[in-house]
C-alpha cells in the first residue's frame, strides 16, 4: 500500500483526522483518540486489533506487538509497501471501530456513528 492510499483510506473513515506529532509520525485519530499511525516515511503502520486479529497476525509473523502498547492490542506492520491495500483498509476500519466504540455516546452521535 502506498502513503497516498493509506492517507486516503484513513481519512475516509467517519470523523478521522491526521496530525504530525512525536517528531514526524503521522497519527490518525477519531475524536482525538489514536486509531492508526505511521512513521514519517510511511514505512510502517500501527493499528489496534481485535484479540483474535492480534493473535493471528502476531503468531503468523505478519505483525509484531507494538512497542509500549502491544499489551493493549496494538500491532505494527514493518513494511507498509508490501501490504495488500484491501487488507490495510480493513485493519484501519477495525481499529477505527475499536477506538470509536470507547467514545461517549454524544461523541459517537456527533460523528454520525450512531443515530
Amino acid at each position: 500500500m502506498t502513503k497516498d492510499e493509506l492517507h486516503a483510506a484513513a481519512l475516509a473513515l467517519p470523523g478521522a483526522t491526521m496530525n504530525v506529532q512525536w517528531g514526524d509520525d503521522h497519527i490518525y485519530k477519531v475524536a482525538g483518540k489514536i486509531f492508526a499511525g505511521c512513521d514519517g516515511g510511511y514505512t510502517n503502520l500501527t493499528v489496534k486489533a481485535t484479540e483474535i486479529g492480534f493473535e493471528a497476525l502476531t503468531a503468523g509473523g505478519r505483525a509484531t506487538p507494538s512497542r509500549y502498547t502491544g499489551k493493549h492490542g496494538w500491532i505494527t506492520f514493518a513494511d507498509l509497501a508490501a501490504l495488500d491495500p484491501a487488507e490495510v483498509r480493513g485493519w484501519l476500519a477495525i481499529s477505527h471501530q475499536l477506538v470509536a466504540a470507547k467514545l461517549t455516546k454524544a461523541q459517537r452521535k456527533e460523528l454520525g456513528l450512531i443515530a
